[in-house]
Order: C-alpha cells, then structure tokens, then sequence
C-alpha cells in the first residue's frame, strides 16, 4: 500500500519535451489540466501529494518517476540515459531528502531512469534500454542487495522503458502487451494481454486497489475490469506525445 506521492507540475517548456512518436507537440494548458486531474485521482486513492514546482530548464521534469527509485527501505537517486534530464536529480534530492534517510545513487559511466524498474514485493525488474545500462542496473542490483532486497536485468526489444508495456497490478496479476506479453522472466505471473493497439494502457498505475488507467482504451479497460480492478481513468493525452505515461508521472511511496 503507498501513502505518499511526489509530483512536478509541468513546466511552460513542455511544449520541447523529448520524444520518439508522432503526435505532435503538447499543449502546455491542456497539459496543466491533465495533470491537476492526475494529482486529484491519486488522492483520491488515499496519497497524500507532494506538488512541485515547475523548472523551465527541465522539459521533461514532470516525468519525476525516471529520477529516483523510491522502495520501502531507501531511496535510490537515478543516472537517466537521457543527458538533458540529468540535472532533474539534482533538483528533486532535497523533496525525496524529506521522507528518506538512506538515500543512495546510481553513477557514471552507469545509467538508469526508473520508468525501466517495476516493483513486484521485495524484488525489482530493471529493463535494459536506450535509456538504462547494464552497468546501470548492475549498480542497481548492488544497492538492492544492501538492504534485503532484490533485482534482475530484463532485456529490452523497441520499447522505450520497461513499465512502456508492462505493469504489475498486484495479486499476481501483470499487465503486459508485445515483446513483454511470453516473456520468460514473467512466467509466474497472471499475464493480463494488452492488444498491441490500445498498447500505450500497457502502464496503468495501481495504487491501494485502484487501478488508473488512460482514458480512451475500452479493451484494456475491460480487461482490468474483468480481473475485478475498481478503475478510474485519467487523460493523459498531452503527455503522450513526449513519451510519457501515468507511472511517469509521480514517484509513489
């Protein structure tokens, strides 16, 4: 169960965010709505939000899930893969400061945004990407160690983060759609298939029983639905269009 959640504001430079689809920039008002109706779904799932304030000189910095891995016994402060996001950690050490006393740090030449680690109980998957380095997750698997905890290396086909195509929902149960979808790392696990086009509802976010999905992907829906998830959705359509999705969009603790 999370009690807590840490998120940033978008920033006006949103509009120059990096990405890797085709739809267009965002529009940076509509991006402020969105993600106040973010903020309001994750209280209402019983967190109590800490709201940053936006930085201009991040476009991507609403993205907070890529700069800190926040696990139940430490905090882990990312390297992002990304050189234009780096200076993101710096600015949100002094929130995760807060809430952590042992916070700990992923180094060059090592890589690693956490949108590429996904959390099942006591042991982490940490997805190698463009994004995340072997020497990055290997760093990653060390820390875990110190502190009772566990971590393995995923290899990553063409999805830009891990948690892009797969989401654990608790009770067993992983959403996972493409290369994700027969993976043999994920055998154990009641596979929930996401069709490969409504894939981007691939990273729903559960919290304390609720699963929040994108809004405007009946078949995913269903199939949350259908496993006996209370739902609510959220439209994050502005975020889209710079890679983003609702795991990106808080850091929950």
């Amino acid at each position: 169960m999370y009690s807590k959640a840490i998120v940033r504001t978008p920033c006006s430079a949103i509009i120059d965010g990096l990405t890797s689809v085709n739809l267009g920039k965002p529009n940076y008002r509509k991006a402020l709505v969105q993600h106040a109706a973010y903020v309001r779904a994750l209280e209402q799932c019983g967190l109590e939000v800490t709201i940053m304030e936006p930085d201009d000189r991040f476009p991507d910095s609403t993205f907070v899930e890529d700069t800190a891995l926040l696990t139940p016994r430490c905090a882990i402060l990312t390297y992002p893969g990304a050189p234009s996001r780096r200076g993101e950690v710096e600015s949100i050490e002094p929130v995760i400061a807060k809430f952590y006393a042992n916070i700990e740090r992923i180094r060059p030449p090592g890589t690693l945004e956490a949108g590429d680690v996904m959390m099942v109980g006591s042991h982490f998957y940490i997805g190698l990407s463009g994004r995340t380095s072997r020497e990055g997750a290997g760093q990653l698997i060390a820390i875990l160690q110190k502190y009772g905890l566990t971590g393995s290396a995923v290899p990553i086909g063409d999805m830009l983060h891990l948690k892009t195509g797969v989401a654990y929902l608790e009770h067993n149960n992983m959403l996972a759609t493409g290369e994700f979808a027969h993976r043999q790392e994920f055998r154990d696990f009641n596979i929930l298939r996401i069709e490969d086009d409504e894939s981007y509802a691939a990273n729903s976010l559960w919290i304390n029983g609720t699963v929040i999905v994108p809004e405007g992907y009946p078949k995913a829906r269903k199939t949350i639905e259908t496993a006996g998830y209370e739902i609510m959705e959220v439209d994050v359509s502005e975020f889209r269009k710079i890679d983003g999705g609702l795991s990106c969009l808080s850091l929950r603790f």
